[in-house]
């Protein structure tokens, strides 16, 4: 717990899921002095993990915590004066062909909960939770189940939306300040530097950076704790005519595989991906012999950072074409490595540094704080203020000891693989083969 009171000079490092919803809680709460800062000029940032066209938000989850806090959240998304449309509610189809410990026992967390769950034991059971006019390809031993209450977020807009209320609380958001030196004098920071050469005076720091946290700050040896993995994503332009035959479709996830995909948004693109292990880029830290995984984004490559391996486009192409037969045998019009922030345990990072008395971390979404975006941030306040259940201070606890897949298993398929730049798809691997 750090000593906090209502004028504790409070900055935010990053404007993304986490420091966006931890700065609007604790100015609900009556804190008056929150500065978030954010190295991109631009807000919301164009290579953020939490910038995108749609995130699942779902509450089947292997881990109890999750499915509850998933049901809060979706409480508040449905909350149209505070979210508009941003949430959209399509249902979530989860395939269990194949199935494994995490999809039976997400399966029951939801039903635990009195999820609107609807089991579907044969391909004609799921063919009849989809459209008729849908293209839908189905093996013999297909199987599944359809939670209702859940579908997808329109992400940027919900992090627009969020900017705007930490603004109204009176909340400064201060785009184009990269973080270049924590001050410190003995175990504490008393200011927050920036490479243009402002200061900003602090009494708590904040540290929610996402997939840049190891490498802005390598000298808090964040990398094992906050790894920044790359995941695959394409994305198909659908005309209109055939964007109305899947627009009524669930969001298709396939826990076993890691493929899911959503239906058409408001612009007709159909996104598909890959939950995996995903890509690492070790970059070696200036005047040191430590290498960190630091994001390859559209900021930092341009247009040639936003491609992904050429395998990857292989598998994301040949699950599409598996699922939607019809979408499958279209030309992908874009690509993208989508940055998360891994712990190993995909729990997330939220506590006081070990070292340094107050900074706090909150970070490391592992791919699934998107869809928490409402509530995330009172978990946050709540570490800070010291009211976190001793269970979830262990749960998140930055440096904690743990064994991989002993609390919430993991459903990523491999460990993450070094980023070869040669291998990377070109233009002309986005047509069909």
């Amino acid at each position: 717990m750090v000593l906090v009171h209502g004028d504790t000079r409070i900055v935010i490092v990053g404007a993304g899921c986490f420091g966006l919803s931890t700065g609007y809680h604790l100015l609900k709460r009556g804190y008056k002095d929150v500065t978030i800062l954010d190295r991109s000029p631009v807000l919301p940032a164009p290579d953020a993990a939490s910038t995108d066209i749609s995130k699942i938000v779902r509450s089947s989850y292997a881990d109890i915590f999750y499915t509850r806090l998933g049901r809060e959240a979706i409480a508040a998304w449905k909350e149209t004066d505070e979210w508009g449309d941003t949430y959209r509610e399509c249902g979530v189809y989860c395939a269990t062909e194949g199935a494994d410990s995490y999809i039976a026992q997400a399966y029951q967390n939801d039903i635990t909960v009195n999820a609107d769950v609807q089991t579907l034991l044969t391909p004609e059971a799921i063919r009849n939770v989809f459209p008729t006019t849908a293209e839908l390809g189905l093996s013999d031993a297909a199987k599944g189940f359809l939670n209702r209450d859940g579908g997808w977020a329109f992400a940027s807009q919900g992090i627009q939306r969020l900017m705007d209320k930490v603004a109204a609380l009176g909340g400064k958001i201060i785009p184009g300040k990269t973080v270049s030196e924590l001050t410190r004098t003995n175990k504490r920071v008393s200011s927050v530097r920036c490479t243009d050469g402002s200061v900003h005076e602090a009494d708590l720091v904040i540290l929610a950076a996402g997939s840049w946290s190891a490498s802005s700050f390598p000298d808090l040896g964040l990398d094992g704790q906050c790894l920044a993995t790359g995941q695959t994503v394409a994305f198909v332009q659908l005309t209109s005519e055939e964007a109305e035959r899947y627009r009524a479709c669930p969001v298709y996830l396939d826990f076993h595989s890691g493929f899911y995909v959503f239906p058409p948004n408001k612009d007709n693109i159909v996104k598909c991906a890959i939950h995996s292990g995903g890509f690492v880029q070790k970059i070696k830290i200036a005047n040191s012999d430590v290498y960190v995984s630091t994001p390859r984004t559209v900021t930092s490559d341009g247009v040639d950072g936003l491609r992904i391996p050429r395998a990857a486009l292989k598998a994301l192409r040949t699950n599409l074409a598996r699922i939607y037969p019809e979408i499958g045998s279209k030309p992908f019009f874009g690509t993208r490595l989508c940055w998360y922030t891994d712990s190993a345990d995909d729990n997330w990072v939220i506590g006081a540094h070990p070292e340094i008395e107050n900074v706090f971390l909150a970070t490391s979404g592992c791919g699934h704080a998107f869809k928490f975006l409402p509530v995330i941030g009172r978990l946050v306040a709540d570490a800070i203020e010291g009211k976190l259940p001793p269970e979830l201070v262990k749960k998140f606890a930055p440096g904690r000891a743990h064994e991989h897949d002993a609390i919430e298993p993991s459903i990523r398929l491999a460990p993450p693989a070094n980023l070869v730049l040669d291998e990377l798809c070109t233009p002309e691997d986005l047509l069909p083969v």
